[in-house]
């Protein structure tokens, strides 16, 4: 791989067509090549739950929300609100992390940031 000027190296990217999807065009990489070091909010969901008013002014520490998954279920991973992938809590170095355990494709991922 070439060094650009400032040492900047051009980002390697998978070869999108082994999902059964046509590759990405040059200029789609090309325009996909400025946006690869813009930062997103990645986060994980637990379930959801919805609750009237009332019961939502109702809450305090010790209340409990029953949300809508199973214990066990893998949690959504999230990035900027849009679903990527599926995963399971771990532990690393005594902080949470996750391990990913279904990811969608590169090709979708890129057709869901646009």
């Amino acid at each position: 791989m070439a060094e650009q000027e400032g040492g900047v190296k051009p980002a390697e990217l998978d070869d999108f067509s082994a999902d059964g999807q046509a590759p990405i065009t040059q200029e789609e990489r090309r325009k996909l090549d400025t946006i690869l070091d813009i930062p997103v909010t990645i986060s994980m969901e637990v379930g959801k739950s919805q609750i009237s008013i009332r019961n939502l002014l109702q809450l305090n520490q010790g209340s409990v929300v029953e949300l809508d998954r199973l214990a066990g279920e893998p949690l959504d991973v999230m990035v900027n609100g849009t679903l990527i992938a599926h995963g399971e809590v771990v532990v690393v170095n005594d902080k949470f992390g996750i391990r990913l355990t279904d990811v969608i494709s590169q090709t979708e991922r890129i057709k869901k940031l646009k």
